[in-house]
């Protein structure tokens, strides 16, 4: 996949601006699939012609006649959009789009060092583009946007390497019973929801946050200073739940659903649990190490009533704490 406007820039020919429009003539009609010729002062693009608007001009009552022996100077455009070889294509393609409709599907000037390079055309700019967007979802969570299983995979390998690390495995007890209750269309607003009380602390602590799946997040940081935004986290969390429930389920604090035995029961409200994992006791040497022991400690905060984190000291704090 290429990533840069210079990687799938095609060269083509370059005039001077003292040319006769017969010798474009001619080169447009040697080459039939060509769409523009640059025009270049000392190796740099100082201008643009088209096919199409050459042959519109020339195509004129009096076009052949008061063009062909002239210069291009004349029917060039002197203000095409011309980028350098390292501008990344979602921007180059965010800069054609904004162009006028008449010069929308105009060659994208390419240079390197200050020369003409080469040329893009807009299909070939969009397909890439294309390409590249389809990439980039693939590493996001469609539901939250957020970096999926495959960065986080990147990430847990780089903690293996750092010298301090604290992962934060987070997830939502008791969601099954509210999507049982308010239906997928909420229990997806609830994720989204925990998702931006989760990226407003990821900020603060300068880390990476990645949405494994359904009502499960990770937080990666390079030190150990968590214990704050765990708390803030879970205070965070219980004032938004209020906005999720009808009064009277807020009242009783529970919801009357079936439960995993198939059997109908009072389900506690949804609560948030974070276990956190770091080598500040044990070094890891795998990422399944790192897994087994958030398992660990997710179990044991399960155990918890209401919003919770576990860290790898054994102890157990509540947001009542």
């Amino acid at each position: 996949m290429f990533l840069q406007i210079g990687e799938i820039a095609e060269q083509i020919p370059e005039i001077s601006p003292h040319q006769k429009c017969a010798y474009v003539d001619h080169i447009f009609k040697s080459n039939p699939q060509l769409q523009g010729v640059a025009v270049t002062e000392g190796g740099q693009a100082v201008a643009l012609i088209m096919r199409i608007r050459f042959y519109q001009q020339i195509g004129t009552l009096y076009g052949f006649t008061l063009y062909m022996g002239r210069s291009v100077g004349l029917i060039m455009d002197g203000s095409p959009l011309v980028v350098d070889y390292k501008t990344p294509i979602t921007e180059v393609s965010r800069l054609a789009m904004d162009r006028s409709e008449e010069h929308l599907y105009d060659y994208v000037l390419v240079t390197h060092e200050g020369a003409l390079f080469g040329a893009v055309s807009v299909r070939d700019l969009l397909l890439n583009f294309a390409e590249i967007q389809a990439v980039a979802a693939s590493f996001l969570n469609p539901l939250t946007g957020l970096p999926g299983n495959l960065s986080i995979n990147e990430w847990m390998v780089k903690s293996l390497l750092q010298e301090q690390f604290s992962v934060l495995y987070i997830d939502l007890d008791h969601f099954k019973a509210y999507n049982d209750t308010y239906g997928f269309k909420e229990g997806d607003r609830m994720i989204q929801a925990t998702a931006e009380i989760l990226k407003h602390c990821t900020l603060r602590l300068e880390g990476f946050l990645g949405h494994i799946g359904g009502d499960d997040f990770i937080i990666f940081i390079d030190d150990y200073h968590y214990e704050e935004y765990c708390r803030t986290i879970m205070e965070e969390f219980d004032k938004v739940m209020q906005g999720f429930y009808h009064p009277g389920h807020l009242a009783q604090h529970y919801v009357l659903t079936e439960g995993r035995s198939g059997v109908v029961e009072e389900i506690p409200l949804v609560s948030i649990s974070i276990a956190v994992v770091t080598n500040r006791y044990r070094p890891f040497d795998s990422i399944e190490d790192l897994s087994g022991e958030a398992a660990r400690l997710k179990k044991k905060c399960k155990m918890i009533k209401g919003s919770s984190y576990v860290d790898d000291r054994d102890r157990s704090v509540s947001k009542t704490c």
